[in-house]
């Protein structure tokens, strides 16, 4: 693992930011996570763009996007890496021990860390919570997480590598790091942002790919989908084999449709 903080490379297991770090105390922070692919960030300008979108609708500045763009080459300058992942974190700095904001420097952070290329399918479990789409965090890649910690928690209790809400409305919304589609009577649908779920960067790419269709999906669709898959940065395309106990076909030939899409255009071009 590589980092860098605000302006240096720091041990990444040693502290870098200040105890009044505003991150640290109430959550007052968005990230990224970026796939490094034979030592280069893929789709960095889209993960840069959604990095500001969550900062100014978290309602801090916008981040110096050339002064991030810097951090991330001295960081994969220092190693090369076939297959990793970037965090940026972004948080408001120092500030009071409380939800008040200082006006205050913004903290940068920047780390590097090695990936595994993630396993075809997974299992995956819905969880008795929802989230909320009317929300003020609502479509925000914040750094309060803790609810996403609890659910996938409840996830790995049961086997299953992700979880997947409902929004309020018992519509599908999101798993705690992927979208979800679904394959429905052979259409190809994912819930709208309007769900409440995260504007991905893979399902961004997808959906400007692939035959997708945004709409609402109930949760009953989603537990009798003919096929299930996520996306995410670290997962790209990712069938699921097991959802609540059902269990999904071996043959899932939409899902590998995608896949085989998504295999075939990320080379191309390295920020598409």
């Amino acid at each position: 693992m590589l980092a860098w903080c605000n302006g240096s490379l720091v041990e990444p297991t040693r502290p870098a930011l200040a105890p009044l770090d505003h991150g640290i105390t109430v959550g007052d922070g968005v990230f990224e996570a970026i796939k490094v692919t034979n030592g280069e960030p893929f789709a960095l300008t889209r993960h840069l763009h959604r990095l500001s979108r969550s900062a100014v609708g978290l309602g801090l500045p916008a981040p110096d996007e050339q002064r991030v763009r810097a951090a991330i080459a001295e960081v994969l300058g220092q190693e090369h890496i076939p297959l990793g992942r970037i965090r940026i974190t972004y948080t408001g700095g120092i500030g009071p021990l409380g939800s008040d904001r200082a006006t205050g420097e913004p903290s940068l952070l920047v780390l590097l860390t090695v990936s595994e290329t993630a396993a075809p399918t997974t299992k995956a479990v819905t969880v008795p919570w929802t989230r909320n789409e009317r929300g003020a965090l609502a479509g925000l890649k914040t750094t309060s997480y803790a609810e996403n910690v609890m659910a996938l928690d409840y996830a790995k209790q049961r086997g299953a590598s992700e979880a997947i809400f409902a929004n309020t409305q018992g519509q599908l919304c999101e798993g705690t790091g992927t979208n979800v589609f679904c394959v429905v009577n052979g259409q190809v649908a994912t819930p709208p942002l309007t769900s409440g779920c995260l504007a991905g960067i893979t399902r961004e790419l997808v959906l400007e790919w692939c035959d997708v269709v945004e709409r609402d999906l109930t949760m009953e669709e989603l537990a009798t989908a003919d096929e299930v898959f996520l996306t995410s940065t670290t997962r790209d395309v990712q069938g699921l084999h097991e959802l609540d106990g059902t269990v999904f076909g071996a043959e899932q030939l939409v899902t590998e449709q995608i896949r085989h899409v998504w295999q075939t255009m990320e080379p191309k071009n390295i920020d598409p």
